[in-house]
């Protein structure tokens, strides 16, 4: 596999991550949440074709099902609670986050990265350096992740307070696509 195919499949499984954050970023993150969401992102991007390829396409299925619905829950529970505070005509912007444990932080990013998994597999049966697909997956992943969040909180300082509607709006679009 050549590295501008490697970067390519970076780039393509790191799209979900990318389109969340900018949901997440419109509500307002500070530079620690930004650090810490895309170091979760990096991380399962990194794990998940390892463990695609030990867990073979079976495990695979049955594990990614389960934490792309527990996923797909918490983004839409994210996106509602942000629409009820947009509602609430909250004049400082709080990210979702704000409070949540890292056992939601790992939903999260597990439900972001559920796609590597299968894609490990698939790697495996390749002649591809698996450690190194990973880690380029993983560094593509949690770029895109930092980029998403940025964009996100950017686009929320100029939009103003209905940036909050707008985030958590999305939340629920990608939290029901991943349902289907």
């Amino acid at each position: 596999m050549s590295l501008f195919t490697l970067l390519a499949l970076a780039a393509a499984l790191g799209t979900d991550a990318f389109s969340l954050c900018v949901g997440v970023g419109l509500a307002g993150v500070n530079r620690r949440q930004i650090i810490l969401i895309s170091a979760v992102i990096l991380v399962f991007h990194i794990f998940m074709p390892l463990a695609g390829w030990y867990a073979g396409e079976l495990a695979g299925s049955l594990i990614g099902r389960a934490a792309a619905v527990l996923g797909s829950a918490l983004l839409i529970y994210l996106g509602v609670r942000m629409i009820l505070g947009s509602l609430k005509n909250d004049h400082g912007l709080e990210s979702p986050l704000n409070g949540f444990s890292l056992k939601s932080l790992v939903l999260l990013g597990a439900s972001v990265s559920m796609d590597a998994l299968s894609v490990g597999f698939t790697l495996g049966t390749q002649q591809v350096n698996l450690l190194l697909a990973a880690g380029v997956i993983g560094l593509v992943a949690g770029l895109m992740t930092a980029c998403g969040l940025v964009f996100g909180r950017f686009l929320g300082t100029r939009v103003g307070e209905r940036a909050q509607l707008l985030g958590g709006l999305i939340l629920i679009g990608i939290g029901i696509k991943l349902l289907f």
